[in-house]
């Protein structure tokens, strides 16, 4: 099977765009941008997300709790520094929680502790159980075919 060809066919599923944070053992803030993000249930409430084996993330995050930031449509710049390109001159402003650092102006904040790990090929897969949340109204920010977008608000689309 062709590997790039693949993973152009799944890019055809547009997915928003999350940083997953936590705390280091010294309180250092630390994230990696995720669009492999899910509900995967209401009773318990757990959501999980897919961390690539190969980033330092998934070895730091192991056993910590863990807040989702689903991000907003002005927050792409964001997404490039926790995706690994340093934008030079962004500043990130922080709100502590329980459960690690919630970057201020997300559309959603989802905090989780550790729930389990499953080995997901050349990924794991994290479940965290929901302890916390908190939602706006807005634009998110959407990953469709390789590049980030901007939603329209929902009213700009049309029901069929």
């Amino acid at each position: 099977m062709d590997i790039r060809d693949l993973r152009n066919c799944l890019g055809k599923f547009a997915t928003g765009v999350t940083v997953v944070t936590w705390n280091s053992e010294i309180h250092q803030k630390q994230g990696i941008t995720v669009n492999s993000f899910t509900s995967v249930s209401l009773d318990p409430p757990l959501v999980l997300v897919s961390i690539d084996k190969k980033a330092k993330a998934n070895e730091r995050m192991q056993d910590k709790p863990f807040v989702i930031n689903i991000l907003s449509s002005g927050q792409e710049a964001i997404a490039w520094q926790f995706a690994g390109k340093e934008q030079l001159g962004l500043q990130i402003e922080w709100e502590d929680s329980n459960y690690g650092p919630k970057i201020q102006g997300s559309l959603a904040t989802i905090e989780c502790s550790p729930w389990k790990e499953y080995d997901g090929g050349d990924h794991v897969l994290y479940v965290g159980e929901v302890k916390n949340y908190h939602y706006e109204e807005g634009n998110a920010l959407v990953f469709f075919q390789g590049k980030f977008l901007e939603t329209n608000s929902i009213d700009n689309y049309v029901k069929k």
